[in-house]
Parts: structure tokens; sequence; C-alpha cells
């Protein structure tokens, strides 16, 4: 049987196999790289990322109908450019760091074989960040779209591919699925040589990803508050609320959900947000929407996941005038008889007014409980109080002060690391809390010298008496660094010639 006769999930179970394979021979024969010729690949893709930036952003756009091109133009930059400016420094191969005082040495070892199963809201952005931080890491890349998106994906990762090899990556080292189907990526995810598994998409992939008894870095859902305080600067709060909002139309997990406004401002921040193109909605208006966009297990429907307002309008029968940037809906409160104070990947933003930072406190636990614990959260306020309360407080890992929540999360607004995987701890259901890095696809060798003699019991019961246990030798001091980059080289070079 050839392989186009086979039924397509069969195609797809051996392409998975096949690309697994290929990577994991590909990685072998670039475990030991050196940090120069990992960084000309890296750069290599960067570049070609930049250069196509927009093209990708457009195709994008045209395939999901999703958000706006020129904004995904922005987040393939973000995700080539700001991601790599982050990590270029990063060591990754060879010896990482020494430690004269605690006799460690410690030195750099791939993951392995990464499956880097990719979203239909950021499609190319989150294929180029994670072929960069596993390839930066020395790892194999089989990125696995959504199918919904699978065209896009595969173009950036031809783009990657193309410039990686031209720079003297090895061929499949980084690949990507194009036979898709459920099993398909199940077989990937579950493979042999697959070592671990980047998961960034909905709760039931991400869920499958833990499911498979492999190291699995996962994401969850943003249902994001935004707390607006009486002391902040409300003019500013307002416009960085509009925009990020409909940045792309909202299809980042760490944008806005809804609005809690400080009781005392509440009416100037409505009035300023109505000013940038906040469109309030009717009770009945926010009725015939939530009903059209939620299925009733609470599931968003595709065809409004990342629309402008104007598309959202048209849809649900709602009139809404070209200025219109986003859609508000007033909220009575918080769980499934409220389907809007869900998260929205969409052009609706929930608002609710609550009386004093405390209060507010309680309604952003309530929001985060009900669909975003671990993932984040935004306060504008210049009340020093307010903010460390949120930030102790707060079931949420990344507490956004004074800025957007769509690019304060993933860091171009912010210090926290650039990434386009946002992981949400063990609230949320992932192993750590923290924005997805190379760090995290970089395992470490420990090169321990002995430091101290064991307890004088310890040396008794093992037969050896009171003998002295001097060690042979010592990592040095730091002068011998030149001596041990040296050896290292030596035994790279030999291990690259086997």
């Amino acid at each position: 049987m050839t392989t186009q006769s086979m039924d397509k999930d069969l195609r797809s179970i051996q392409q998975a196999r096949d690309l697994a394979v290929a990577a994991r021979e590909a990685m072998r024969s670039f475990q030991f790289a050196s940090q120069a010729q990992v960084d000309r690949i890296c750069e290599a893709m960067v570049e070609a990322a930049m250069r196509e930036a927009g093209r990708l952003g457009q195709l994008a756009h045209d395939e999901t109908g999703f958000g706006y091109a020129e904004h995904k133009r922005l987040k393939n930059e973000f995700a080539a450019r700001n991601v790599w400016d982050s990590i270029r420094d990063v060591p990754t191969c060879g010896v990482l760091r020494r430690d004269d005082a605690l006799g460690i040495v410690e030195i750099g070892w791939p993951v392995g074989v990464v499956c880097a199963l990719t979203p239909s809201t950021n499609p190319t952005s989150t294929a180029i960040f994670k072929i960069l931080i596993g390839v930066k890491a020395r790892n194999a890349v089989i990125v696995a779209p959504h199918p919904s998106a699978a065209t896009c994906t595969a173009e950036a990762v031809r783009v990657m591919v193309e410039a990686g090899e031209a720079a003297g990556m090895p061929s499949g080292l980084v690949s990507c699925m194009t036979e898709l189907s459920i099993q398909g990526t199940n077989e990937l995810m579950n493979h042999y040589a697959t070592s671990m598994i980047l998961a960034t998409g909905g709760p039931g992939m991400v869920k499958a990803a833990h499911s498979c008894g492999k190291p699995a870095l996962g994401v969850g859902p943003g249902n994001v508050p935004a707390y607006v305080d009486r002391s902040a600067d409300v003019v500013s709060a307002a416009e960085m609320i509009v925009e990020s909002k409909s940045f792309d139309c909202s299809t980042i997990c760490a944008t806005e959900q809804t609005v809690i406004a400080d009781r005392p401002i509440a009416d100037q921040l409505k009035a300023e947000m109505q000013r940038r193109g906040a469109q309030w909605l009717t009770a009945e208006e926010a009725d015939r929407l939530a009903g059209a966009m939620f299925r009733p297990n609470g599931m968003m429907i595709a065809d409004y996941v990342g629309r402008t307002p104007q598309e959202l309008g048209r849809k649900a029968g709602i009139t809404v005038p070209d200025s219109t940037r986003i859609l508000v809906a007033e909220l009575g409160g918080v769980g499934p008889a409220h389907p809007l104070s869900r998260e929205k990947l969409t052009t609706v933003l929930g608002w609710m007014v609550e009386d004093g930072w405390k209060a507010g406190c309680d309604r952003a636990v309530q929001l985060l409980k009900f669909g975003g614990d671990g993932h984040s959260l935004v306060i504008h306020s210049r009340d020093e109080e307010s903010i460390l309360a949120f930030g102790i407080e707060k079931p949420a890992f990344r507490i956004l002060v004074n800025t957007w929540g769509s690019l304060g999360g993933i860091g171009a607004t912010t210090g926290v690391r650039p990434s386009l995987t946002l992981a949400p701890g063990g609230i949320g259901g992932a192993s750590v809390s923290d924005n997805i890095t190379v760090e995290h696809v970089l395992n470490v060798k420990r090169v321990a010298y002995h430091l101290r003699d064991a307890p004088a019991v310890a040396r008794a019961h093992g037969g050896v008496g009171d003998a002295a246990t001097t060690p042979a030798t010592t990592p040095g001091s730091a002068s011998d660094a030149a001596r041990i980059e040296e050896m290292v080289r030596r035994i790279v070079t030999e291990l690259q010639g086997k």
C-alpha cells in the first residue's frame, strides 16, 4: 500500500512516525554543535522570520479570519526579534557555568525531540517562537498545527527551515506536520522518539498533552480581570484597555476579559473608553451576543473568535458603527449564568463596578477562579498598597501593572520573558508558572567534585575506616577556565567526528 492510498488518519500517523524518527536522528547529529554554530543558525532564522513577518501575518489572517494582518505581523516580529534578543546571550552548549566554591560544573544538554502544538489564534508567531527556543537548546522541533491554520503554520515553518538549513542546521531537525488528524497528533505526542510536548491551544488539546506520560508544558485559559483603582491615571488606563482588547481582536490569552472599575472613577473610565471606541451594549444586545457566542457547555464558538466588533454585530444583529473598537457588556455576576464573564477571545469586554480595592480584589479572584486560575491579572493604580495586595492575594502568576494585558503578558511592554506560551502554574494545571522560554527546553548536567568528607560512621560501615578521601582533582580556580574550555572544545571536536 502506498502512502497516498492510505486513509487520512493513517497517512497522518505515518507522517508523525517518520518525522519523529528523522528528528531524533538529526538531533543526535546536532547535540554537540558549538554555541557559535547554534547561534548562527538561529540568527539566520530570525532574519528570515523578520523578512517574511508581513506576508506570514497576512496568510494567517486570510486562512483563519482572525484578527488583523498588521497585528499578526507585529506578533511575528515579536516572536522572532524580541524572543531572540531575550535568549541570544543565554549559554546552551558546553560548559554553561562553573561554581568553584561548590565544585560544580554545569553543562548544557538538549531535551530531545520537542512536539510543538500551535494554536489557530497565533499560528505563525507561535511556530516561530517555539522553533527558536527549541533550536537554541539544540533540540529537534516538530510543529503540529491547528487544522484551521495548517497552511500558514506550515509556511512559517518552511521559512525557518530553509534559512536554518542554509546556515548549517541538519535536515529534519525542524519539521511540520502537514497530514493533520487527531490520530496523527496523538501519535506524535506519544511516539517513543518524542521527548517533550509544548502545548499552546485549547483546553482539550492541552489536557491530551498532559495525559501522554511525557514531560509537557501547557497553557491555560486567561480569563483576565483588569482592575482600575480610584488612584489610577484614568485616561491612560482607558486608552490601554481599549487598545489592548482590540489588538489582533483579543487573540492573545493575556488580554483583558472583564474590567472591574472602582466606583469613584467608574463613570469617568466609561466615558474615556467610549471616547476611544468602546461601545456599550444594551442588556438585550449583550444577552443576544452571549447566546450566539457560546455553546451550552461554555465553549466559545469558533466563528466568533478573533472577530472585529463589526463582524460580531453582523452575526448577532447588532448595529455597530465603523468607529467602534470593542464591545462592552455590563455583567450582573460571574459564573455559568453570566456567559460573558468567561474568557472571550474576541472584541467583547465585560464590565463591573466595585467600591474599593478590597471588593475589587474579591471580584478579580472570582473571575480568575471561574476560568483563569493562575494566568494573568491587570491592575491600573498608583497606590502601592493595592498593587501589592493584588500581587500577594490573587491566584495569577502575571500581575501586570499600568500596562496592556495582551502585550504586557507576553513581555512586549513589560520585563517578563518574551514568550507566546504562558503557563498558569499548578493552580492552572501546569507544571510551571513561567513565560516559557529556552531554559524550559534545556537540560543541565552537573559535574560535581568531591567537596567534603562523608560522616565517620558512614565511612566505617563502608569498610574504609578513617582513610583520607582527598579528591584527586577539583574544578580549579577561575584562572583554570581557559584550560577547561579548551578541554571541552577538544572533546566536542572528537565527538563531532564520530
